[in-house]
């Protein structure tokens, strides 16, 4: 008798471990094509093994994907730093919060019809993103290389209108960030964020004129996270997904395929930021 029970237990032991684990659910989530999108579709491999499944939806805007979330209609999103999303919940009333810290991007200043600073005329235009936090950010990182100088205190809310010295007359042009790329014929320089760095084919390290440092406190002040409507960030799915996103296997493709325009976001400088 008890040898049949033993073989009895040993058959469903057999059967219990050739089955599949069973699936833990569907995580949806909102990106920016490049690199945000690529990144998760590399995230999706390893969920998958962990019983995950992981619905990517592409935006080419930054107000769709807040919208989404704060809706209930996506779990999450990952295109947007710090600044934007608090100054995002300020100006629209919504509630999200940071769940997770990835990686950042150095934002970066790169050729139009010219090809240095030495080269900039009295008059010539610079394009820069028109959103409040990433305005602030091109502005800062042109005072950085000696082009102007913003106002004492203007800090992460700059706008053209806190230039105090601009000693060639620049003319910055404030264009809706996606649409930059498109205007490189037509200004001196551009003021890219990495995403749509990418995208217009720039390589930070071998394109760019003057970028971040990767140990500044600016690119770490901007770092890219999880979003999730507040009371969120404990969902099993949303940890999950935050664990894949820091995992060696993802620091390795981001370090490997973006040429230094993303930068995995490591843990002990997310701990030093808070």
């Amino acid at each position: 008798m008890r040898k049949g029970l033993a073989t009895a237990a040993a058959a469903i032991l057999a059967f219990a471990m050739a089955v599949p684990a069973a699936a833990e659910g569907t995580i949806t989530v909102g990106a920016s094509p490049t690199p945000h999108a690529e990144i998760l579709a590399q995230a999706a491999e390893i969920l998958k093994e962990q019983g995950w499944d992981l619905e990517i939806t592409e935006f080419t805007d930054y107000i769709m994907p807040n919208e989404a979330v704060e809706s209930g209609e996506l779990d999450c999103n990952y295109f947007q730093h710090i600044p934007y999303l608090e100054s995002f919940n300020e100006e629209k009333g919504t509630h999200l919060v940071n769940a997770g810290g990835i990686h950042y991007e150095p934002f970066g200043i790169y050729p139009g019809t010219k090809s240095t600073l030495e080269e900039l005329e009295d008059g010539d235009s610079i394009a820069v993103p028109n959103d409040t936090t990433n305005e602030a950010r091109a502005l800062l990182l042109l005072q950085d290389n000696g082009l102007l100088t913003l106002k004492e205190g203007a800090g992460l809310t700059a706008t053209v209108n806190d230039i105090e010295e601009n000693p060639l007359n620049l003319d910055i042009v404030e264009l809706e960030a996606a649409s930059i790329p498109n205007y490189l014929q037509d200004v001196a320089l551009v003021v890219l964020n990495g995403n749509y760095a990418l995208q217009a084919g720039f390589s930070v390290a071998k394109d760019s004129i003057a970028y971040e440092s990767s140990d500044s406190e600016a690119a770490k002040t901007y770092v890219n996270v999880i979003a999730v409507k507040e009371g969120n960030e404990e969902n099993e799915g949303i940890k999950a997904l935050v664990d894949v996103l820091k995992s060696d296997e993802i620091k390795e493709y981001i370090n490997s395929t973006y040429d230094g325009a993303v930068i995995p976001f490591e843990e002990a400088a997310e701990e030093t930021a808070e």
